[in-house]
């Protein structure tokens, strides 16, 4: 706002808190003209697109989700000096429940006139009990057809007793900067709102996972949004609205959407198997800045560097070595680990790919057949992963020169396992009953004891030369 717009609007402030008590003095040569009727003067319109026919088209279809969950309290670390003492087990007995009930909403779009909708996992991955607002007022019972914590993506599905309105996604990859958008949903729990604005980027990074390739919007999405629909000039969705950048917790114009072109692939498995297979080719990457690529003796930037193969993995199988640089998938070309990670994880388990690779700065060409990803991979998490979904808070990597247990080389902040005290550098040597060799034991341990209803797993843990066991909580799942 400028000065001037400043100036105007405090002064027509304090003109219409005056009015309100004041009675005006008029000068005796105005006085008959401020006696005629005031005569309204009609102010023009913005210029600009105007989304009401295409609000009212798609708002039947955009739902309002209610959630209730628990979650497990945090426990109290019990001092040092009362460790092994009889006031131990007295500390521990006034700690009180270790779950509290959680309530929680957002939104979500019907896209099956049987029912089935579309939501975030950070929505309804939590949830003991789903309940879904529809437009005309019915509240239904839902039940959570499947997630994919990796995408931050879920399906659930809904009994109306017939055919409900629908939305269609459209094509996220046709999206431009600068093109209008309407996002709806149900923000701070307020119910049907649409909000509009422009494309302002694609493709962005947040953090968030493995597969993150966000659209960036300035139409206002607040909390309470996740879940609903991005919906493009035609009516058809192009994104999943899923996370804002924000200081204060509310919408400071950058809010971010799951493009429609990953959402479709997700949900369409989610759909048939209820959950998400994706290919794995069992490498570390890395990204090639111009000193590496310098030392390496690369011609660029472009590819991902193969920092480490998993012992039997399938890149391992086929190969592969450290250091070589992949640069296509399928003859598509590979400008960063990114683009290998989403090639790969759109195969199936048991798809043949053939990847463009330079090795020793010569070009070479190999076949891999990816295989599903281990139990371990899945375990480690990733950002935006919760606790409740049975990660506990660890990502492992096999050990230097195949010593004996698997290095921990991060700690998700609030996970049990920082919880516990766990650090990166930390070794375990032995989870359960069983020696560790490889971050598959840890994962096979932990599956085990979940199997089993255990409520916690022992870790035994080295620590510059010291060695301890921790007991990290377990949740059935």
């Amino acid at each position: 706002m400028t000065r001037i717009t400043k100036i105007l609007a405090g002064g027509a402030l304090a003109l219409a808190l005056g009015t309100t008590a004041l009675t005006p003095f008029v000068p005796p040569a105005t006085a008959q003209s401020a006696a005629q009727p005031a005569t309204a003067v009609a102010l023009p319109r913005p210029v600009g697109p105007d989304f009401a026919d295409l609000a009212a088209r798609v708002a039947p279809a955009v739902v309002r989700i209610s959630i209730t969950g628990h979650t497990e309290a945090t426990p109290a670390q019990v001092p040092p000096e009362l460790r092994g003492t009889p006031f131990e087990r007295f500390f521990r007995q006034r700690q009180g429940p270790t779950e509290r009930r959680v309530m929680g909403q957002g939104s979500g779009f019907i896209i099956d006139p049987a029912g089935y909708v579309v939501t975030n996992n950070h929505v309804v991955g939590q949830a003991d009990s789903v309940k879904v607002e529809l437009a005309d007022g019915r509240q239904l019972p839902a039940r959570v057809v499947g997630t994919d914590p990796k995408t931050d993506l879920a399906l659930i599905k809904i009994e109306a007793g017939g055919d409900l309105p629908t939305v269609a996604f459209g094509n996220s990859d046709q999206l431009r900067v600068g093109e209008w958008v309407l996002a709806m949903g149900n923000p701070f729990g307020l119910g049907g709102t649409a909000t509009a604005g422009i494309v302002s980027a694609r493709g962005r990074q947040i953090g968030a996972g493995p597969y993150d390739d966000f659209i960036q919007t300035d139409a206002s999405i607040n909390p309470g949004n996740s879940g609903g629909p991005l919906f493009n000039s035609q009516g058809q969705v192009v994104g999943v609205n899923a996370a804002i950048f924000s200081p204060s917790g509310g919408n400071i114009g950058i809010g971010f959407a799951i493009p429609a072109s990953l959402a479709q692939s997700v949900i369409g498995q989610l759909k048939e198997h209820g959950k998400v297979e994706r290919g794995w080719l069992g490498v570390s990457m890395q990204a090639i800045d111009p000193a590496l690529a310098s030392a390496l003796g690369l011609p660029g930037n472009k590819g991902a560097l193969i920092g480490g193969l998993e012992a039997d993995g399938p890149a391992a199988r086929a190969g592969l070595q450290p250091g070589d640089v992949v640069t296509a998938v399928d003859g598509h070309a590979v400008a960063a680990p990114r683009d290998l990670a989403e090639a790969v994880g759109e195969q199936r388990p048991g798809a043949t790919i053939t990847l463009g690779l330079l090795r020793d700065g010569k070009p070479v060409e190999q076949r891999v057949t990816l295989a599903g990803i281990p139990d371990q991979q899945e375990a480690k998490g990733g950002p935006g992963q919760s606790q409740s979904s049975g990660n506990l808070g660890l990502a492992l990597a096999p050990r230097d020169r195949g010593g004996q247990g698997a290095v921990v080389a991060e700690v998700q902040p609030d996970s049990v396992a920082a919880t516990q005290g766990l650090q990166p550098g930390d070794v375990i040597l032995r989870a359960g009953d069983r020696a560790v060799s490889a971050p598959r034991d840890v994962a096979e341990a932990v599956g085990a004891a979940r199997r089993a209803n255990k409520p916690a797993i022992a870790l035994q843990i080295e620590r510059d030369g010291g060695r301890a066991f921790v007991a990290l909580p377990l949740k059935a799942g």
